[in-house]
């Protein structure tokens, strides 16, 4: 019987043990996936689906680049304030090989699967659109950055958040310097990608054109993915436009230019939405990328001054160049940006609850090394301005405008191609 008991008492023991073992390891886990217990580490995981294969690749390297840095930078500093402790930045990031549906299913994986706290946004307004249903499906906010077009935000979702300036504002800089360089210029042509950002970019350009006085002589678009846009050009080269504006990404405006050069199509501004700011548009052309202008949502050359993480678009630059090799393209600027949205509303709410930081996305009103971020009820950043680079026929790419930040003047007219 004694001996009984003592083996009874033995097993208690282990028992004991055991649970005590499997106490701790499920608080552990609970630490990685949500915050501080006690004496654990903190981690704040964000999760984002990223083109870094197909079509949107390039850009999609920079959105990453963006990302990176800033996780770089905020955890030399230790991390974000919650609260009364400080958490270290975690990446979870897969590719959604450029594919709007792929891009939704691995950012349900992400809230699913691999239980992200919060959500970062991909690249590109179609990508966007799908992945911003996601977010709002399971109520994880998302701060986006790459997805311009208006029509993400007309759904009236509450958990999607933009930095970027919305997509008819694209070209408008263009237009204004344009006219400031040459008040007797009087036509434009536009062409667009068949997709919501560039048609938005497109449409936008038209209305703001017309507004201001000119004529705008041609307006059409060309299937996604083209491989021939000659009789496109064929057709601006018979209108003399005094402008011609490109909306699309990176590889159709380096397919514009290369067609137009080859048709000799020039004309007096030579400027696109996407592509012209990007470091692989000069590697691509070579010379024939000279004079050719872009929007940016960012420049190095803008003079701000913050309290973020970088304090300053030279300071970003700086970093940037030093890890990457490479002047930084707005797309990566606009991402770290992003993280910088969360990390303010972060240290606002004082919690890692999704409600209290979503409330806090919402009313934040922060000057970054971007520009300024704020949202209005649909979750857009009206509040932010675009600029203009131009590619130098020294090989390097300077902003021309607004003329407050411009480093180099603007080069007109865009020098013919039999002239060169």
């Amino acid at each position: 019987m004694k001996r009984s008991f003592q083996i009874l008492l033995a097993m208690l023991m282990i028992a004991a043990v055991v649970l005590a073992a499997c106490g701790k390891s499920g608080g552990e886990k609970q630490a990685a996936g949500g915050g501080q217990q006690g004496g654990e580490k903190c981690v704040i995981t964000f999760g984002a689906a990223v083109s870094l294969t197909g079509k949107y690749a390039k850009e999609g390297e920079y959105v990453k680049n963006g990302y990176n840095l800033y996780v770089e930078q905020i955890n030399k500093q230790g991390g974000i304030k919650v609260g009364n402790k400080t958490c270290e930045v975690a990446l979870k990031i897969y590719d959604d090989e450029s594919n709007a549906d792929r891009s939704a299913q691995l950012v349900e994986k992400l809230i699913t699967e691999d239980h992200v706290q919060f959500l970062l946004g991909p690249y590109g307004s179609g990508n966007t659109y799908a992945t911003t249903a996601i977010a709002e499906k399971y109520q994880v906010p998302m701060v986006e950055a790459n997805g311009a077009a208006t029509k993400i935000f007309k759904r009236g979702f509450k958990y999607s958040f933009a930095v970027l300036t919305p997509a008819p504002y694209y070209l408008r800089g263009i237009i204004d310097m344009a006219l400031d360089a040459d008040p007797n210029i009087k036509t434009v042509a536009i062409v667009a990608e068949n997709g919501a950002f560039a048609l938005e970019v497109a449409q936008g350009a038209k209305d703001y054109a017309e507004e201001k006085g000119l004529q705008v002589v041609y307006f059409d678009k060309y299937t996604k993915n083209t491989k021939d846009v000659s009789s496109l050009i064929t057709a601006i080269k018979a209108k003399k436009p005094d402008i011609l504006l490109g909306a699309g990404h990176l590889q159709d405006t380096l397919l514009i230019v290369k067609q137009a050069k080859d048709l000799n199509v020039s004309p007096k501004v030579f400027g696109f939405s996407v592509g012209p700011t990007a470091p692989e548009f000069r590697k691509a052309l070579g010379k024939d990328a000279d004079y050719i202008v872009g929007g940016a949502q960012w420049t190095p050359e803008l003079k701000i001054q913050s309290d973020d993480v970088f304090g300053t678009p030279q300071k970003f630059a700086e970093l940037y160049e030093a890890k990457y090799g490479e002047v930084p393209p707005y797309q990566a600027a606009e991402s770290a940006a992003a993280l910088i949205a969360y990390q303010k509303a972060i240290e606002a709410a004082g919690s890692l609850d999704k409600d209290k930081v979503r409330d806090a996305l919402a009313s934040l009103d922060y000057m970054s090394f971007y520009g300024r971020l704020k949202f209005n009820e649909q979750g857009m950043n009206v509040y932010k301005p675009m600029a203009v680079m131009q590619n130098y026929p020294d090989g390097k790419l300077y902003t021309v405008w607004p003329k407050e930040a411009a480093t180099k003047p603007f080069i007109y007219p865009f020098k013919p191609w039999d002239q060169r």
